[in-house]
This record gives C-alpha cells, sequence and structure tokens, in this order.
C-alpha cells in the first residue's frame, strides 16, 4: 500500500545513533506492529501516534502497519522517537510526500491531543545526527535552543504535530498555544548538583552581574586556601580532614568559582550529559561553569557511578564531568561506593556493562573529599576533648582506603578557626577574584607548555613524560626520591608529587619546579611539614 522513513537517534549512555524508522502499509487487518528492539515506553508510541494523528485532523490508515526501527541490534529507550514514527506513518499513508521526510530527523514525544512535548538528551542527539551527515532536524519548541548549539545545523522547533503536518505539506502553518513552561530538572538527580552553591553569606559579583560564594569570607585557614588554590590550577584531588566547623564545606563550595569558566567543546561536553540526565535548568541551553556535584553520604555506589534499569543512566561522577565531585562526610560513605572510584579517577571515564549493552559514559572531575579525624570530630584538638577510643579512631580512618588516597594528590589538616582568625584581626584572606586570576594564569603556562599534546592541566600528564620530557630542576628530586626509598610514596605517588610541583613552579611563573616547589607538593601530599609552604608566596 504505501512504504516510508523518516530518521530519529537511540541514546545509549551520552553517544547517539541515528535510527531509521520505516513504516509499512499492507492490505489486511487494521493492526500496528512495531519491531526494532524497542523498550517498553517505545512499545505505548502506538497508542500516543495514533491518538496524536487523529486529534491532529489527519486521518489515521486502516490497514496493516508495520514499523521497524533500524539497526534493530541497537536497544531503543524512551518517548522521543513519537514523531518520527507519526512522521514516517503519515508519509506511508501518502498525507506527506515520503521523500521529503526521508533525511529529517525528528526527536520528540507526542501527547494524545497532538501537541510536542520535550525529552531528554537533545543535544547529544543532534550531534549525533549532524555527524552521521544530517542537516535537518525537528524537534520540541521547548528544545529548539538546546538543539541550535550544534552548527551547520538547521533546526525547527515545534509546538505540535499539526504543525509539523502544515510545514510538512506547504500549508498555512496553525497558531498554536505557548507550550508549557519547561518542567523542573528531574527531583532524583537534580539534588545531587547544587548551582550557586553557599550563596547564603558571603557573596562576590561576577563580569556578568552573577553573585558567586566569595573565598575572603573563609576565616583564617591559610593552607587549606593555599591547597585549593593548587588544586584549581592543576586540576589536582583534594582531602580536606579537620573537626566540624572549621571550614571545610565552605571553602569546597568556593572551588568552582576559582575555575577558570568551561572551553566551549568542554561546555558541550558537560551540556549533553546533562541533558541526557534531564537536569539542564529551564532557560539554559548551555552549561558555562564547570558543574559542583556534592551527593549525600548514604549515596549508593549505582547512584555514585551510574546505572539504572535498562540503559544505564550518568551517576555522580559523570555529573561532576569538568568540574568539581565534592564527597562531605567521606568517612561516611559505604566504602564499596568509595572503592568503585577509583577507576574513574584513573581513566576519566567509566564503562558500565548491562544485559541492554555497555555504556562508556565521561567521568574527569576534581575529587574533594572532607571528613572528620574520627567520629566525635575533636580528635585533632591537641589531644584532648577526643572521647573516642583508639580502635575506633583507626577504624572510621580506614574506611577512606589506602588505594583511594593515594589517588588524592593534595591532603590538609583543616585546623580549627582561632578567635583573631574569626573576629577578622589577622585581616579577611584574598578574594575569590584575585584567585581565580592567579589560577587562570597558571592554567595559560600549563597549556602553553602542553600545547601539541592529548593534555590540558598538570593532573593529566602521565608519569613517565613528567620524568623524561618535562623534568624537575637539577637535584629538586632528591628529597622525593628519599621519601620513596623509606616508603613514604608509592610510585603513583612519586608520579603526583611531580605534577603538584609543576602546579606550584606556575603558580610561581617559574619555567620548571625546583627543590622547593618539591618541598611544598610533598607538604600538601604527605602532611610532613618541610617549612616550604610561603614558596607559593599567594598571601591567602
Amino acid at each position: 500500500m504505501g512504504f516510508a522513513r523518516a530518521c530519529s537517534v537511540a541514546l545509549v549512555g551520552v553517544e547517539g545513533v541515528v535510527v531509521e524508522v520505516q513504516a509499512d502499509l499492507e492490505p489486511g487487518i487494521a493492526t500496528f506492529a512495531l519491531v526494532g528492539l524497542p523498550d517498553k515506553t517505545l512499545i505505548e508510541s502506538r497508542d500516543r501516534v495514533r491518538a496524536a494523528v487523529v486529534n491532529s485532523g489527519a486521518t489515521w490508515p486502516q490497514k496493516k502497519l508495520t514499523v521497524g526501527l533500524s539497526p534493530a541490534s541497537v536497544p531503543k529507550s524512551g518517548a522521543g522517537f513519537d514523531l518520527a514514527v507519526a512522521a514516517a506513518v503519515l508519509g506511508a499513508a501518502e498525507v506527506v510526500d515520503p521523500a521529503v521526510i526521508a533525511d529529517l530527523v525528528l526527536i520528540g514525544e507526542l501527547g494524545l491531543d497532538g501537541r510536542v512535548r520535550p525529552v531528554r538528551g537533545i543535544l547529544p542527539a543532534v550531534l549525533a545526527a549532524a555527524e552521521a551527515g544530517y542537516r535537518q532536524v525537528v524537534v520540541p519548541q521547548q528544545c529548539a535552543a538546546e538543539a541550535m548549539l550544534v552548527p551547520d545545523v538547521s533546526v525547527l522547533g515545534v509546538r505540535s504535530l499539526r504543525q509539523l503536518i502544515a510545514v510538512l505539506t506547504g500549508g498555512e502553518v496553525p497558531e498554536e498555544d505557548p507550550p508549557d513552561p519547561p518542567g523542573r530538572p528531574d527531583p532524583m538527580l537534580a539534588g545531587l548538583l547544587v548551582p550557586g552553591a553557599g550563596l547564603g553569606t558571603g557573596v562576590a559579583r561576577d563580569r556578568d552581574g552573577r553573585d558567586f560564594p566569595d573565598l575572603a569570607d573563609v576565616a583564617g585557614q591559610h593552607a587549606a586556601r593555599r591547597a585549593l588554590e593548587v588544586a584549581a590550577a592543576g586540576g589536582h584531588h583534594l582531602f580536606l580532614s579537620g573537626p566540624p566547623g572549621a571550614g571545610k564545606t565552605m571553602l569546597a563550595e568556593r572551588l568552582p568559582w576559582i575555575l577558570p569558566p568551561l572551553t566551549r567543546q568542554d561546555s558541550l561536553e558537560v551540556t549533553a550529559v546533562h541533558s541526557v540526565a534531564g537536569i539542564l535548568p529551564p532557560g539554559e541551553p548551555l552549561v558555562a561553569r564547570p558543574p559542583y556535584c556534592a551527593p549525600h553520604h548514604s549515596a549508593t555506589m549505582q547512584s555514585l557511578v551510574g546505572g539504572g534499569a535498562g540503559v544505564p543512566r550518568p551517576g555522580a561522577v559523570s555529573l561532576a564531568h569538568k568540574g568539581i565531585l565534592f564527597l562531605d562526610e567521606a568517612a561516611e560513605f559505604s566504602t564499596k561506593a568509595l572503592d568503585a572510584l577509583r577507576q574513574p579517577l584513573e581513566a576519566g571515564h567509566v564503562v558500565i556493562a548491562r544485559a541492554a549493552g555497555v555504556v562508556r559514559l565521561p567521568a574527569r572531575f576534581l575529587m574533594v573529599l572532607a571528613a572528620n579525624p574520627c567520629p566525635c570530630g575533636r580528635h585533632t584538638l591537641h589531644g584532648t576533648g577526643c572521647e573516642c577510643p583508639v580502635s575506633v579512631i583507626r577504624r572510621y580512618q580506614a574506611r577512606l582506603s589506602g588505594p583511594l588516597l593515594d589517588r588524592v594528590d593534595l591532603r590538609v589538616e583543616v585546623e580549627p578557626v582561632t578567635r583573631s582568625d574569626l573576629l577578622g584581626r589577622g585581616g579577611r584572606g584574598e578574594a575569590t577574584a584575585v584567585v581565580a586570576d592567579r589560577v587562570r594564569e597558571a592554567r595559560d603556562r600549563a597549556v602553553a607548555r602542553l600545547a601539541g599534546t592529548p593534555w590540558r592541566i598538570n593532573a593529566e600528564v602521565p608519569g613517565h613524560e613528567l620524568r623524561t620530557r618535562w623534568q624537575a630542576g637539577p637535584g629538586a628530586l632528591a628529597l622525593a626520591e628519599r621519601d620513596l626509598e623509606r616508603g613514604l610514596l608509592t610510585a603513583r605517588g612519586l608520579d603526583r608529587v611531580l605534577r603538584v610541583a609543576w602546579t606550584v613552579a606556575d603558580l610561581r611563573g617559574r619555567e620548571r619546579p625546583d627543590a622547593l616547589d618539591v618541598a611544598v607538593a610533598l607538604e600538601l601530599r604527605t602532611g610532613i611539614a618541610r617549612g616550604a609552604a610561603a614558596a607559593m608566596g599567594s598571601g591567602s
């Protein structure tokens, strides 16, 4: 009777696969078969599409209808195929010209009344369509701004199936009521992201007039502030240990604001992840600042690294991609969940295998751990006030495994705030903007040095490259080599000391690390005072 094809996109993790939606009409009893490895949500599109077509004023074909989704080996889920299925059926019924929709990519969910509703993952879907050579895309009007982030693609945003039929047939496009306001982000995941964290007190204003937490509001904590600056400049993981109320969370909340804004490529990667997760803020199609993800300590391993029934969804490590993953009360997380972080910390991505397939999710983040030294939190108060037995303290601290901490470059003891610092008698520390400028300059030096390589920050450079291609100054590693022989450093630890030393040198404006830079790196990693803390000269 008739045949037509249209295209849509199936998302596997944050990567899209173009799917050809084929509709075939034959004489016979009116049935509707949907084949091609659809999930339950997609199977239900048969009823949504039929009702949407009828309520849009078109005639539903009373023939045997088969809709195939090719390639059949790719798992397909969600309601985003509704618009493509409807277009293919109307093309097979010759309501629209099949040639017009043959190379058209359509993404969107249909309501029973024919309205087109937004779906997740528009950006990665349109990116996949563009990479496959398609240049015309139809999406829900609410998602048009997100789709337009992809260059060289013509985007049509529609409010209803009636409007789409009018466009395809060359008729007068009917007026439709404005679409419903964009829905709130997925509540199951939106709580992990804390935009504008810490805005309650002490805010500054950036050049665009947006408020952000000011680092100058953190009383005292000169060593921790110095470590925060090094972490931001080189992308190094950070562990803050200290009693309650010392400022660990305040410091972590201010870290995203001393990081440079995301590059265009990084913004697209982060936006794609957040789009798939369904947590893009309404009216903000592009994520421009490094994300800050702070899961509760009751989070499961699956919520941290990703997973779920069917096709796996991004976890906290992916939502923090190119940003900050802050684990407050780190010792309260389950050991299984914490140890699951070891692989993404090294690889920069997560590979999740499920019966429905294997998914690779990006997960290159800066991790910040914060923990009390013991269950009561007073163990560091000069040995007084703590009521925890030694065995309890050891067991509590052992919840952060050695292999996990070995991947953390910077470890800082956050001491209680003194009365002088709290009352401001020692003067305020440096503001966020001042530290951010210094971090940007250090990163620019690293980018210039690493030009032509796959790395952009010091934390990403392999150890063998630092030992051969970018060597420290003569005699600079003597102290580190001694610690390695004494067992205070592992081989991985030595590589990480070298990376931190390069970051310290970048902050000081030096061409390569000297013995003082290495001493600062060792002090930040081992916590053993070596009299090198003033080497950075930050004044913070």
